[in-house]
């Protein structure tokens, strides 16, 4: 399973050796990252414009989104997007309560992974294959639309309505239950289409 940028890597993965995999799992799936960011200033932009946000239709006018992503948008973008709701989770406000603090209390790594995870994030920015990201069209290297060429015995697509970015954390029961009950038994009864 891939998280976000961790589908990038996921998707490839799977693609070039599907024989090494049972399933492939992609939460919050890229497929064309700058199309995506593009499609998200847009929105962004519009709604700004829409409430009468001048300052912010400024801001977000002076670092348009073409064919790459200025720092200065992506610094004013984290902030839109958790603002609005549409960021990691609906009701995230900020990356320190939000992730980083949530993550120094999870049980499952260390206090030295811990320390390593977040020293790397800081060095890495968006992510550390995110140029790489924004000119790959993973769509292209799945010829053809996304969801609709991937061929297997059993494909399933999830939507969930209450969630943001992140549906593991947003609708944990849910998504667990997905997992539980479709995934480990190669069903897809709870899938939007059967």
């Amino acid at each position: 399973m891939g998280h976000s940028g961790g589908t990038y890597i996921g998707i490839q993965a799977a693609a070039q050796n599907p024989e090494l995999y049972n399933a492939y799992i992609g939460v919050a799936q890229m497929s064309d990252q700058l199309r995506s960011e593009r499609l998200a200033y847009e929105y962004v932009l519009q709604h700004y414009k829409e409430n009468g946000n001048r300052n912010m239709v400024q801001q977000l006018e002076s670092v348009p989104v073409l064919n790459s992503t200025p720092d200065a948008y992506l610094h004013l973008s984290d902030k839109i997007m958790h603002t609005l709701g549409i960021g990691t989770t609906h009701d995230m406000n900020s990356v320190i309560t939000g992730i980083f603090i949530p993550s120094l209390k999870c049980r499952g790594y260390t206090l030295k992974e811990k320390i390593n995870m977040w020293q790397g994030k800081s060095r890495s920015g968006v992510h550390p294959l995110w140029d790489e990201m924004l000119v790959t069209n993973l769509m292209l290297k799945v010829p053809k639309p996304y969801y609709e060429q991937l061929q297997t015995h059993i494909k399933r697509f999830y939507t969930f309505e209450k969630s943001a970015h992140s549906p593991l954390f947003e609708e944990p029961e849910r998504m667990k239950l997905i997992l539980n009950e479709d995934v480990l038994n190669g069903l897809n009864d709870l899938a939007d289409e059967h």
